[in-house]
């Protein structure tokens, strides 16, 4: 029985980045053996165990053969006769089928450090193909290793787009898609995700509501860049940039989702994207079961993104409006996420990447004005029932002019 630190963890480690799971692989043993030095046994599609200390998993070395549609369509077959080599081919990319012995040596058949220092990922073999989700995956690694200078190698994208052409990808759940789109948000390139899934045309099939953005043209007095995809990319890219947030980053990408249903005769102009784009990104969420958080803060961004960007040109009582609808008094940290996926959209636009935002200094300083009003104070000037909120509404209302004039004046 020999026991050796697989996948991620030994790619991270000779990456020099941070390592947050080990997983292990077991040669030459049987499920008893395991279970006899106090294993755990926790897998149900193929023998993974859980050490008796450290609680890490140790899968026993397997093949698999394809038996199915999908990712979940495979015959695992584990034997203590399963070599090391047969193990780590059925891995996706040669940069995650490296081990390591408990001597530090390593042990790569695929010449995944080669493609690591060359920063190409590669797939291993030519079933990497049988699981579609390997085309999330890639796309996701792609975007967490971007700042290394990785990209995809041409072979593997052409056999992603082949895998797409062939209906695979159909398969895939709503909670898979979702998975990996959220993984990727925690990476430094989230656009990158996008982008890949796009080039390969999976975005079309995943996730068609973004993909429905390139192609459609904007402003170009406005937007440079012209199309709508390009936009989102690049808006996907400021965002990161902004927040490490996920829902700050997930609503910056889908907060121009309506774009896509303005019609053609209308182009460029995109009057109605405000109102279109909250069906869409209802329905979006409600198919990948995107948790509600992560809906709300991308309707309100939809919603209101291009009245903050005309911050300037709002009435007082229009700042008053905007933050009864974020709900802003009882959420304050709201108001804050909204205007980070602002400032990422007005940012997201060719040659203006570096460029000043001062509509959310603008909306802060409204929004403090407001949020000191007294409540109580009118309760004690003896108003009651409906009549305490229209006098609340009013006196916010006079405390934003108040300071935004001063502002104005320069005092």
């Amino acid at each position: 029985m020999q026991v050796y630190l697989v996948g991620g963890a030994v790619r991270d480690q000779l990456l020099n980045i941070e390592v947050y799971d080990k997983d292990w692989v077991v040669v030459g043993a049987t499920p008893e053996q395991m279970l006899t030095q106090g294993y755990q046994a926790v897998g149900k599609e193929f023998p993974v165990f859980l050490h008796p200390k450290t609680k890490q998993e140790h899968a026993l070395a397997r093949t698999e053969r394809k038996s199915g549609n999908g990712y979940t369509g495979f015959e695992c077959f584990s034997s203590p006769d399963v070599t090391l080599e047969q193990d780590l081919m059925r891995r996706d990319l040669t940069i995650n089928a490296i081990a390591q012995d408990d001597q530090g040596n390593l042990i790569d058949p695929y010449h995944g450090q080669a493609d690591l220092e060359q920063r190409v990922l590669r797939h291993v073999s030519p079933a990497f193909s049988e699981d579609p989700l390997r085309v999330l995956r890639v796309a996701r690694f792609a975007a967490k290793l971007a700042h290394l200078g990785f990209h995809v190698a041409p072979e593997t994208m052409a056999l992603m787009q082949e895998m797409v052409e062939q209906g695979e990808l159909a398969y895939l759940t709503a909670e898979r898609v979702w998975q990996e789109w959220h993984k990727s948000l925690t990476t430094s390139s989230p656009e990158v995700f996008l982008d890949i899934l796009h080039q390969c045309g999976a975005l079309k099939v995943v996730l068609p509501e973004l993909d429905a953005l390139f192609g459609v043209p904007q402003p170009e007095q406005w937007h440079p860049e012209i199309d709508t995809g390009i936009h989102t990319l690049m808006v996907a890219k400021q965002a990161a940039k902004l927040s490490e947030q996920t829902t700050v980053r997930f609503a910056a990408q889908v907060h121009d989702l309506g774009k896509a249903l303005t019609p053609k005769e209308e182009w460029p102009s995109h009057k109605l994207h405000t109102h279109t784009g909250q069906k869409v990104i209802k329905a979006l969420c409600a198919r990948v079961r995107v948790p509600n958080d992560y809906r709300d803060l991308a309707l309100a961004v939809c919603a209101q993104h291009s009245n903050v960007h005309r911050a300037f040109e709002l009435k007082p009582s229009t700042f008053v409006k905007i933050f009864a609808k974020l709900d802003v008094w009882r959420k304050p940290e709201k108001l804050e996420h909204v205007l980070l996926c602002c400032q990422a959209d007005h940012q997201g636009r060719k040659g203006l990447e570096n460029e000043a935002y001062p509509q959310a200094a603008r909306f802060r300083l409204a929004y403090q004005a407001a949020i000191n009003v007294d409540v109580q104070s009118i309760i004690g000037d003896g108003f009651k029932g409906k009549a305490i909120k229209e006098e609340l509404d009013k006196r916010r209302a006079q405390a934003i002019e108040q300071v935004l004039t001063h502002q104005q004046e320069g005092k």
